[in-house]
């Protein structure tokens, strides 16, 4: 199936990039922002507020209006986590059934502790749920630059479609049929790379980063193979992938969070918003602890966040942990 006309609900970086993205693989495209106050000024200036200098190109149709975006032949939904179900709930009235609907945000929701595809299905039964995650920054994919990312739908022909129907040159969508793996590794490694970001603003050290960064991947395999995700797409684009890249860079949000942590600041101190991993680090953990998960990283950062633990502490309760064989 040929989805011309693909329509991208939130106007953020995230859901800006991916507008210029589908334009540049030759579809039609309407980019929709749900808050009057930022379709407002999206519109005067076709610039997103999270992506200053970068202009949205004038090949983009731009709107305030979920009904109009939701009409589209495919829908890419680029709004916070959180916020997902009450965007959905205002979008589905107006998709036709089968309209492929693309959530492309990487959290769990905290409330209910159902995935995004989970949220999908409950709000929009009649569209048919869609994933996109891994190693992404959207200043990135905004200008072009080469990304691989993966795109799960429950049916192989379909995640190909739309695979096709999104990707260029500069962006390469992968396509799985591993719903539950790619929304789950998009979703944990956002706490773990707050880890990371403390351990890199404690001055701790290139050693100690990359042992993060490993025995973080432990975690998120033990946690995708209790929750039902293949082992290879932990090990992919969405999971090991989309880990490196959150847990090694100042332009990840999770990561910028974990270094002013570990520079002594309090979580509501931290100037720019809460990060997604401090919305899915309690609800991450309390889900390890129904299936008896071993996530002692996830269960520090945890701690650090409600205040629970200092940073000292927090890296002091993980070098204390017993010896034992690796794995």
């Amino acid at each position: 199936m040929a989805f011309n006309h693909i329509a991208v609900i939130g106007g953020g970086a995230w859901g800006s990039a991916l507008a210029l993205t589908c334009l540049r693989a030759g579809r039609q495209v309407t980019l929709c922002e749900p808050d009057a106050g930022n379709a407002a000024r999206l519109m005067k200036t076709r610039e997103s507020a999270f992506l200053p200098g970068l202009k949205i190109d004038d090949g983009i149709a731009l709107t305030g209006n979920v009904a109009d975006a939701a009409r589209a032949s495919a829908v890419l939904l680029a709004v916070p986590a959180q916020a997902v179900r009450a965007v959905l709930t205002v979008a589905a009235p107006h998709l036709t059934p089968g309209t492929p609907l693309i959530v492309c945000a990487k959290g769990i929701e905290r409330a209910s502790k159902k995935f995004m595809s989970e949220v999908a299905a409950e709000c929009a039964p009649h569209a048919v749920p869609a994933i996109l995650s891994g190693p992404s920054f959207a200043a990135d994919v905004a200008r072009g630059l080469p990304t691989a990312v993966t795109l799960a739908a429950s049916e192989g022909k379909l995640a190909s479609e739309l695979a096709t129907a999104i990707g260029s040159i500069a962006f390469r969508p992968y396509h799985s049929t591993d719903v539950r793996g790619v929304e789950l590794g998009g979703a944990a490694k956002n706490v773990l790379a707050i880890a990371a970001g403390a351990v890199a603003g404690r001055g701790l050290g290139a050693s100690a980063a990359a042992a993060l960064i490993t025995r973080s991947f432990a975690e998120l395999v033990r946690f995708g193979k209790a929750y039902g995700a293949k082992t290879e797409t932990m090990s992919g684009l969405s999971g090991l992938g989309d880990l490196l890249l959150t847990c090694s860079s100042p332009q990840s949000r999770n990561f910028s969070f974990g270094v002013s942590l570990g520079h002594g600041q309090k979580p509501n101190e931290i100037p720019g918003g809460l990060a997604e991993g401090v919305f899915t680090a309690p609800v991450l953990l309390e889900m390890a602890h129904e299936r008896s998960i071993d996530m002692p990283i996830a269960s520090a950062v945890a701690s650090l966040l409600d205040g629970k633990l200092s940073v000292d502490a927090a890296i002091e309760s993980l070098l204390s942990r017993p010896f034992k064989a690796e794995g």
